[in-house]
C-alpha cells in the first residue's frame, strides 16, 4: 500500500500541469472521425473499443498524445493521431467528458469474484484494491489521470489488463499497472472486468 501512496503521488507531480482548454462542441465536430469505433456519443457499439463518453478529460489527452508518440502502442489509434494537434486532443477530451457515461451489466458468476478483486485486492498474491486510485463506484481520480472505469466494456478492461500483464501497454504511471496485472490470473482479471462492466 505504501508503495501505492508513493505512486499516486508521483504520478500527481508527474500530470499535475494543466492541459489545453479544451471546445466541447469544436470537439463534437472533430469527434465524427472517432464514431465508427467509438460511437456518436462516445459509447462504443463493439466491445473491444473502449467507451469514451464520460471519461476525464485530461486521462483522453493523455491517451491522445502518447497513441501520437509511440509510447501507447495501437496500430489503428497511431494512425488516428498521427495529425492530430495538442487542441484537437483538448477539445475531444472535453466533448467525450461532457458525455454521460454508459452502464453495462456484468455476468452474474463473476460478479461476486469481481467485487472481491475491486473493493480488496488479493493479498495473497498481492494484488492491489482496484478502488483504491478508480474510487468506490469507478469514478476514478481526475486529478491523478486515472481513469473512470464504471460501465467500460468487459472485454476491453480485461484487453488491457492483459497488455499490461505482459508488457505490451506500459504508459502506466510508474509501472503502477503493470507491477499490479502481473500478479492476477485470468479468471481475476476476467471477474473483474466482468464486475467493472456492471459498476455504475
Amino acid at each position: 500500500m505504501k508503495k501505492l501512496l508513493i505512486a499516486s503521488i508521483a504520478s500527481l507531480a508527474l500530470f499535475g500541469t494543466a492541459s489545453a482548454a479544451g471546445d466541447i462542441e469544436a470537439g463534437k465536430t472533430k469527434s465524427a472521425m472517432c464514431m465508427a469505433c467509438h460511437g456518436a456519443d462516445g459509447i462504443s457499439p463493439a466491445p473491444n473499443f473502449p467507451k469514451l463518453a464520460g471519461q476525464h478529460a485530461d486521462y483522453i489527452v493523455k491517451q491522445l498524445k502518447e497513441f501520437k508518440a509511440g509510447e501507447r502502442v495501437d496500430a489503428t489509434m497511431n494512425g488516428m493521431t498521427a495529425a492530430l494537434s495538442e487542441q484537437d486532443m483538448a477539445d475531444l477530451g472535453a466533448f467525450y467528458a461532457s458525455q454521460k457515461r454508459g452502464g453495462g451489466k456484468a455476468a452474474e458468476d463473476k460478479v461476486e469474484a469481481g467485487q472481491t478483486i475491486y473493493r480488496a485486492g488479493n493479498m495473497a498474491s498481492g494484488v492491489t484494491a482496484c478502488v483504491a486510485c478508480h474510487g468506490p463506484n469507478g469514478g476514478g481520480n481526475p486529478m491523478a489521470r486515472f481513469p473512470g472505469l464504471s460501465g467500460q466494456h468487459a472485454d476491453y478492461t480485461a484487453l488491457q489488463l492483459k497488455n499490461f500483464r505482459s508488457g505490451v501497454r506500459a504508459n502506466d504511471a510508474g509501472s503502477m499497472m503493470r507491477g499490479i496485472a502481473k500478479k492476477m490470473t485470468d479468471a481475476e482479471i476476467e471477474a473483474v472486468a466482468q464486475y467493472i462492466q456492471g459498476l455504475h
